[in-house]
C-alpha cells in the first residue's frame, strides 16, 4: 500500500520563501493570537529532524499574565547584573520590562542535553534551530508577525533555573508572536544562491 503524502509544491516553496521575520514595533498590541495557532506552531515544532531522536527542544510559553512575569523576572536579573559591573542603562532595563508586554505570545527556546545519546551539541543546537523554522514558517502562514531573538536572560547562565534548565543545557532565546500591526508584508532579499554554491560534476 502507497501511502506517501502528496505536497503541493508550489505552496511549499511560497511559505518558505515568503517567511519573514517582524519585530515588536511591527506588532498589534492588546489582541492576542488564538490560542490553537500556537499549539499548531508548537505541534510543527514537534516534527523538526532530531539525530537519535533525542527531541531536545523544549518551549516555555508565556502569555497573558505570564508574560508580566518574564517581564519581570529579565528585567530585574539585568538590573542586578548590571548594578553590580556599574553598567546599568535605565532604557535597556525599560525595553526588558515592557517589550514583552507587546507580544501575545513569547515562547523560550531550549536545549535539553541528552547526556545518553552522546551527542555533539552542535546537532541538538540545530535540531532545536530546525523546530524553531517550523514554529517560523506556521506563524507566516497564519499571517502572524513573529521572530527569534537572543537577546534578554539568553546567555546569563544564572538564568536557566527559571526556564527549568540544568547546567549542560540550553537557553536558545525568545520567539515573539503576534498579530502584525499593519496588512503589508516585509519585502524579502537574498543574494543568488549561485554565489553560494560549489558544483562538483567530476571526479
Amino acid at each position: 500500500m502507497n501511502n506517501r503524502p502528496i505536497f503541493n509544491i508550489e505552496e511549499v516553496n511560497k511559505i518558505i520563501r515568503n517567511r519573514r521575520s517582524q519585530f515588536v514595533a511591527q506588532f498589534k498590541e492588546n489582541d492576542p493570537v488564538d490560542e490553537h495557532i500556537i499549539l499548531e506552531m508548537l505541534e510543527n515544532a514537534n516534527w523538526a529532524p532530531t539525530h537519535k531522536l533525542t527531541e531536545p527542544w523544549r518551549f516555555v510559553v508565556f502569555s497573558g499574565e505570564g508574560l508580566h512575569k518574564l517581564a519581570e523576572f529579565q528585567s530585574n536579573l539585568y538590573k542586578e547584573r548590571s548594578e553590580k559591573s556599574g553598567k546599568f542603562i535605565a532604557a535597556t532595563y525599560n525595553k526588558f520590562r515592557e517589550n514583552p508586554l507587546k507580544a501575545s505570545h513569547i515562547i523560550a527556546i531550549c536545549m535539553k542535553k541528552d547526556l545518553r545519546a552522546n551527542l555533539p551539541e552542535m546537532e541538538e543546537v540545530a535540531a532545536v534551530s530546525m523546530a524553531v523554522q517550523n514554529m517560523y514558517l506556521t506563524a507566516s502562514a497564519h499571517g502572524l508577525a513573529a521572530y527569534w531573538g537572543t537577546g534578554g536572560p539568553t546567555f546569563w547562565p544564572e538564568a536557566k533555573p527559571f526556564f527549568g534548565l540544568a547546567e549542560e543545557d540550553m537557553l536558545m532565546g525568545f520567539f515573539y508572536v503576534a498579530k502584525p500591526a499593519s496588512d503589508r508584508w516585509p519585502e524579502g532579499r537574498r543574494n543568488p544562491i549561485s554565489e553560494k554554491v560549489t558544483w562538483i560534476r567530476e571526479k
